[in-house]
């Protein structure tokens, strides 16, 4: 990859051209609870931009800059009340879509409140997140339709937030890499563990360290599959997808569990990974003596959360402790001698530096679908830039419908792509298109 290209992949700031494709988008920013009604505002920061979330006492909600209009002092001193926001300052207000309610340090005859705005974004709260948009638009797009509205009453919504100190797209890419589970997360287990025979998660990664690769390029972004032996007349596949801008679906779990990751840009050296989804229902693999693997299940520890503007959901395994790695467990239990999945992958990630160099990479053909995801970004916030596209998935919200990610073991003349678009068809009730054709070049899993 040229310099050029990773500056154009991981620079997020207004005017940049990632920045641009970004902001056509809604954001998953925050959670409701972040913002009690009444309390005190949340410095939130997104694309590099800083913002103020707060929630005055009526309960209504509101994401302004974070700068007063008269002389810039930071509102997030400023006074909650009702209606609005008030400067500590001069005593300016507020409201929510930005504008000046009040002016009291004017006089009458030359207060001019009714000509004074700070920039508010529109905000909405959807599926337990609170969404922003930071485009041009007078009137919003409609925000993504995920299949998460198929959730059943018995399937609450889950919501997490982690923070990663890299650039969002090296976190993101990660996410779309799924070679790297077999060594990192599973590294050390040995199929043995294992009941003779099984097919799992755990017992088929370990057995096949170098899978086959596919990843097709869609409308809302790319898929890929990686697919291992799984007995003499099996195959495991393992499907995933990125979708524009930063989502991906990561397959941990059998083909119909609902989930969406977002890596949302704090700043072009900071992460947020967003999760929403459905409950889990993959379970823990055991191994013979019924434990899980070590390392596998731990929970993750988080510190406070503080008001600065990289103070939220931070883990406590971090840079600063080396991920409070074991190099005992290491050389004993595992690869990476580092407890819990999702901090094995912020170490490796956190440890290519704020935004990793691409010029000094070489890839192989385990790298698919990371080529075609950045392929993908470049062309579309080219097309963007030069000749005003808008990106795929802006307009038409529901392009991220019936579009789920999963482990299926199928047999081994049966095409992965036909599968899964007939499970496609199946999650929309017949009405949903092949999520995408495979170009000639390339072959059939099996």
């Amino acid at each position: 990859m040229r310099a050029d290209e990773n500056r154009t992949l991981t620079q997020t700031g207004p005017e940049t051209p990632m920045g641009r494709l970004m902001r056509q988008y809604w954001i998953p920013a925050f959670l409701p609870e972040e913002t009690p009604a009444g309390g005190a505002p949340l410095r939130l920061r997104l694309l590099g931009e800083n913002f103020l979330a707060f929630r005055s006492p009526d309960g209504n909600l509101g994401v302004v800059d974070h700068r007063c209009a008269h002389r810039c002092a930071s509102l997030f001193y400023g006074r909650n009340e009702e209606g609005g926001i008030r400067c500590v300052y001069h005593g300016w207000k507020f409201d929510r879509t930005g504008q000046c309610i009040e002016m009291p340090s004017e006089p009458p005859e030359t207060d001019y409140k009714h000509l004074v705005k700070i920039r508010a974004l529109p905000v909405v709260e959807r599926y337990g997140v609170a969404w922003v948009y930071m485009g041009d638009r007078d009137v919003p797009p409609p925000l993504p339709h995920f299949d998460l509205d198929e959730l059943g009453a018995d399937e609450p919504i889950s919501v997490s937030f982690m923070m990663r100190e890299c650039n969002w797209l090296q976190a993101l890419e990660g996410d779309i890499d799924t070679c790297h589970v077999g060594f990192l997360h599973l590294g050390g287990a040995s199929p043995d563990q294992f009941e003779e025979g099984s097919i799992n998660y755990y017992r088929q990664l370990p057995e096949n360290l170098a899978p086959r690769y596919e990843a097709i390029e869609t409308d809302y972004g790319a898929v890929y599959c990686a697919y291992r032996h799984a007995g003499p007349d099996n195959l495991y596949h393992r499907i995933g997808h990125f979708a524009l801008p930063f989502w991906t679906m990561s397959p941990s779990e059998p083909m119909d569990h609902i989930r969406v990751r977002a890596w949302v840009p704090i700043d072009d050296h900071h992460a947020m990974l967003v999760v929403i989804g459905g409950p889990r229902t993959g379970g823990t693999t055991l191994t013979r003596e019924g434990k899980p693997l070590p390392g596998t299940t731990s929970p993750i520890k988080f510190l406070p959360n503080s008001s600065d503007w990289l103070g939220r959901w931070r883990i406590e395994a971090n840079l600063r402790n080396d991920h409070l790695i074991s190099r005992e467990v290491q050389s004993t239990q595992s690869y990476s001698g580092i407890e819990a999945i999702p901090v094995q992958d912020q170490a490796v990630t956190e440890s290519m530096g704020p935004i990793v160099d691409r010029t000094m990479e070489h890839l192989g053909t385990s790298d698919r679908m990371i080529v075609l995801t950045r392929r993908k970004l470049l062309r579309t916030a080219a097309a963007l830039s030069n000749e005003g596209v808008v990106p795929a998935g802006v307009d038409e919200a529901g392009i991220y419908h019936d579009m789920r990610s999963g482990f299926a073991v199928l047999p081994a003349d049966e095409d992965w792509l036909a599968y899964y678009n007939a499970r496609r068809a199946a999650w929309s009730g017949g009405k949903a298109k092949p999520i995408a054709r495979r170009p000639k070049s390339l072959p059939v899993s099996a």
